[in-house]
């Protein structure tokens, strides 16, 4: 049988462009199937709209440029569209540890205190973000797990959602750290 000399010059290609769309699993995937996290590119928050890659790095003149692409992305949850990350100097209790994410819905951060009452602890990140300019809008508990849940608000449509569950001798705080507020 004789193969066209065509069909062979066009088969690397065709194996090239398979091997690309067969990924099962690719850097931009944008749904983690054991969290049903989403996440995605981060936006501006003033306009909504992506940030540009082009013309991101800083010019050499020191004269004020285009500023890099956040790094930090996004997920959806119940309580609303979250960033993945806390802003550096973002108010904790003392003694926290940073803990893993535990939980099935993403948060922003998860700490860990060892001896703290929800409730105190509670009071304390209001104490802590009203300090930090964040007006507290609820501080609701104890629920029935024993945890104590403080909804604050920031300028504009930022939220906030701090939820510290004890667990034993160790009581879990939670943040969300709502998409509308300052990128991290």
């Amino acid at each position: 049988m004789h193969t066209p000399p065509r069909l062979l010059l066009s088969l690397p290609l065709i194996l090239a462009v398979a091997a690309c769309g067969a990924s099962g699993s690719s850097p931009s995937s944008t749904t983690s199937p054991t969290a049903g996290r989403t996440t995605a590119p981060p936006t501006d928050t003033a306009t909504g709209a992506a940030p540009s890659s082009a013309g991101t790095s800083a010019p050499a003149s020191g004269s004020a440029g285009p500023s890099p692409v956040p790094s930090t992305s996004q997920s959806d949850t119940e309580w609303g569209r979250i960033w993945d990350a806390l802003p550096p100097g973002f108010p904790t209790y003392p003694g926290a540890t940073q803990a893993d994410d535990a939980g099935p819905e993403p948060v922003s951060g998860t700490f860990v205190v060892n001896g703290g009452e929800a409730n105190e602890i509670a009071t304390s990140m209001q104490a802590a973000l009203e300090a930090a300019t964040y007006s507290t809008e609820a501080l609701s508990g104890p629920l029935e797990d024993g945890s104590f849940v403080l909804d604050s608000v920031g300028q504009g449509d930022c939220r906030i959602q701090v939820t510290a569950t004890p667990q034993g001798g160790l009581t879990l705080v939670a943040v969300r750290y709502g998409a509308a507020c300052p990128t991290p």
